[in-house]
């Protein structure tokens, strides 16, 4: 069997019914953690102050590439923290259009695709978690937070459900493909 790495592993399961994503920041963690594409390594990014943990596990989907320069952001919604490194099959289930602007500067879209993790013996069209608004506001508040720590300004520009979560994957996808043709 052929050896995969992360920056080899496809954006979409084999049947491209859900995402693969690997978790960058366990949920309730401190400190958040970037994954290094040039090392293969999980680097230390920042620490947050104390009393502020991410409040679910933060990853990405690889091969892909997002407006803001890095790959396309998740956001799993599940009850238990999970390792950086761990690989999960994830399904869309909300997205989050995001600005994030630095020192006054030019806004960048910054995305965030809502999922929740699928175990490896259930099907993805026997899982069924709704996103409520409240969900939407306490994300849209710890990214706030988040950003304003760090200089910089976080600003939600639109909702969509799982069809627009999964054309936001897609155009991610064709920017890393374009990128790797260059």
């Amino acid at each position: 069997m052929k050896k995969k790495s992360i920056n080899s592993l496809e954006p979409f399961d084999e049947k491209g019914k859900c995402l693969n994503v690997v978790v960058e920041t366990p949920k309730g963690s401190r400190v958040k953690y970037a994954y290094d594409m040039e090392s293969g390594f999980f680097i230390l990014s920042k620490a947050l102050p104390e009393g502020m943990v991410f409040p679910f596990n933060f990853g990405f989907v690889p091969n892909t590439l997002a407006p803001d320069g890095d790959p396309l952001d998740v956001l799993v919604l599940n009850e238990e923290p999970l390792i950086s490194g761990c690989l999960l099959k994830v399904r869309p289930i909300a997205i989050i259009k995001a600005t994030q602007r630095e020192n006054g500067g030019k806004p960048i879209r910054n995305d965030r695709v809502i999922g929740e993790a699928i175990g490896k013996e259930t099907p993805p069209e026997y899982q069924s978690l709704e996103l409520e608004k409240q969900t939407i506001s306490q994300i849209e508040f710890f990214f706030t937070a988040y950003n304003k720590l760090y200089g910089k300004k976080f600003k939600v520009v639109g909702t969509g459900g799982p069809q627009k979560a999964m054309e936001i994957v897609r155009q991610a996808v064709k920017l890393q493909r374009k990128k790797n043709e260059k």
